[in-house]
Formats: structure tokens, sequence, C-alpha cells
């Protein structure tokens, strides 16, 4: 199976418990990894055939900009069945980042996988 990642893709966003986190919009950090098979794009070098990154990018940013919610649990999940939903992208992993949460770290987050559970555990880090 291939990999198609982005990296380090920034979206402002309304997330957190607390009131003044309500009240503010917060950096988030996606890394993402979507399985699937090239070949085809790759033996026609035809878009068409090919997951969009910039399609993918342009979407996750605007969801990811016009919603609010409490956890960024709740965010990855919506993130996730988006993507399967509008994409028809059958394995995932994703890694989540709020790096303004707490002062004395550069950043705090979750990594979840979700997708066909026959799909091969491809995180390289």
């Amino acid at each position: 199976m291939d990999i198609l990642y982005i990296r380090n893709l920034k979206v402002d966003a309304v997330v957190g418990i607390f009131s003044w986190e309500k009240r503010i919009r917060q950096p988030l950090h996606l890394d993402l990894e979507i399985a699937l098979d090239i070949r085809k794009a790759a033996a026609t070098d035809d878009i068409q055939y090919a997951l969009d990154y910039k399609t993918v990018s342009t979407r996750l940013s605007q969801f990811i900009s016009q919603s609010e919610w409490h956890l960024i649990e709740t965010l990855a999940e919506k993130i996730a069945a988006l993507l399967m939903a509008e994409f028809g992208v059958t394995w995932l992993r994703l890694k989540l980042s709020k790096p303004a949460a707490l002062p004395s770290a550069d950043s705090v987050g979750l990594m979840i996988e979700r997708g066909d559970k026959d799909a091969p555990c491809l995180f390289s880090e």
C-alpha cells in the first residue's frame, strides 16, 4: 500500500473546555497519512486517478476553521469521518497537535488510526 502524507498543516480553530478558549482561535497542527494505491495515477499521469492533496488540505482547513469543539479527541474523530465519507479513504493515521495548550511544552495532542484493520501500520515516526 502507498501512503499520501500531509505534514504540519496549520489551521486556527476554536477548541477547548475553558471559557477563554471558546472566545479565541488557537493554532492546530495536523500530520496525516492516507493509505491508497497510486499505480493507476502513476501509469496514466492523470489527476482524476489520484487523491488531490490540495483539495484534501483545503477541505480540512475549511472544516476545522468553521467548527467548534470542546475536545481535540472529538475533532480528530470528525476529521477521520470526513476523510472517509468525502474522499473514500479506507485507512488513515492522524496526528493532531495543539501547540499553545501548555506553556511548558512545545505541543500536546493525539494520534489516531482509523480504517481497514488489515492495512499495515506504516507510520514512520
